[in-house]
């Protein structure tokens, strides 16, 4: 089989029926659903790459992924190709928009800002819009948003995130001689009301993200933002290079895939 392009479709998923994207023996995944929906549409088996993996329970609303395809099969319309995959695909996932792009690009290696988004719901009033895609934290009084944002200001940058990672995928990546250091652009603590409800919404972008990090990095910062660690505490945890260090492991309910950014000009519109 020739190669002469990829395809690149833009995704979202509800996450509760999901244990996580990647294919796992015996689970429903993401991953595998996908794959189904397009070795029926193309019939030929195909590999499928994605942007970032996520965990069981997490949610996407601009997830990409990419297929290598052949020279008949970039002639195939878009319009055509959508429904089939639409038509092929279960309800809890979303197909979006259709993309060409160069044989040989990846999702996952040619991405260059990933963003994530996580939503708390603070109060004893129980979310009715918000209940599967945010964390209900009955905290009274609400978080402090300012020491949140003071706190997650020392995470911003290049550095070691080892304590932000699940502690046996930072033992493997070590083993493996694998870098556990990233960039994290721009982290945003800040009030969100959707659907008549008021939440705390967290938006997390960087070049990428370790196993269980953004998880972690939010159960940390809501220590903070209860009152229970101060703001200088989460430098600290950074600098332990220890997973003991940081805060919990945030719900996985609560987050969700948001986007990512490619180099200009690198997706046309499948037409």
């Amino acid at each position: 089989m020739s190669i002469a392009g990829t395809l690149v479709a833009r995704i979202g998923y509800r996450g509760a029926g999901f244990s996580g994207f990647a294919e796992q023996p015996g689970q429903r995944t993401v991953a595998r659903d996908l794959r189904i929906a397009f070795e029926t549409c193309l019939r030929r088996s195909v590999d499928i790459t994605c942007a970032g993996r996520t965990d069981a329970g997490v949610h996407a609303v601009a997830q990409y992924v990419s297929v290598p395809v052949t020279d008949p099969e970039l002639a195939l319309p878009g319009r055509r190709l959508t429904s089939s995959l639409v038509a092929l695909t279960p309800d809890d996932i979303s197909i979006k928009a259709l993309y060409k792009a160069r044989a040989g690009f990846s999702a996952r290696s040619d991405a260059l800002v990933r963003r994530y988004r996580y939503r708390i719901c603070c109060g004893y009033e129980r979310p009715i819009m918000a209940w599967d895609h945010a964390w209900w934290l009955k905290t009274v009084p609400a978080l402090d948003i300012g020491a949140m944002n003071e706190a997650a200001s020392l995470l911003v940058g290049e550095h070691d995130f080892c304590s932000f990672c699940k502690a046996a995928s930072a033992s493997m990546a070590r083993a493996e001689g694998r870098s556990t250091s990233r960039l994290i652009a721009g982290i945003r603590i800040f009030p969100l009301r959707e659907a008549g409800e008021d939440l705390v919404g967290i938006d997390v972008c960087g070049n990428a993200f370790l196993h269980n990090m953004v998880r972690i990095i939010v159960g940390s910062l809501v220590e903070v933002g209860r009152g229970h660690r101060s703001p200088a505490w989460l430098g600290d945890a950074l600098a332990a290079h220890n997973r003991t260090a940081a805060g919990p492991t945030a719900p996985s309910q609560g987050l969700t895939f948001d986007g990512v950014d490619y180099a200009s000009g690198t997706l046309s519109p499948w037409e």
